[in-house]
C-alpha cells in the first residue's frame, strides 16, 4: 500500500553505480519494505522512481526532507 509525502530538501539517491542524483521538491509516492523505500514522482509528463535504503529514508523523515502526509 502506497503513502504519500512531500519531499522539501535535497534528498538523493545512487543510479546503479553512477552519480547521486535529486529527487525534486513536491510529492511522492511512497511504497515502504523492511529494508527499502520506493519513491515515486512525475516531473511533467515524466514518471520517476528510486529506491533508497530504509536508514535513508528515516534519516530524511528526521531531518524534515521527507515530510509524511
Amino acid at each position: 500500500m502506497s503513502q504519500q509525502a512531500l519531499i522539501r530538501g535535497e534528498v538523493c539517491f545512487r543510479a546503479g553505480d553512477g552519480m547521486l542524483l535529486t529527487i525534486p521538491d513536491g510529492p511522492v509516492d511512497i511504497e515502504l519494505a523492511d529494508d527499502s523505500v520506493t519513491l515515486g514522482w512525475h516531473e511533467g509528463r515524466d514518471a520517476s522512481s528510486a529506491a533508497i535504503t530504509r536508514d535513508e529514508f528515516d534519516r530524511y523523515v528526521r531531518e524534515g526532507k521527507i515530510r509524511l502526509d
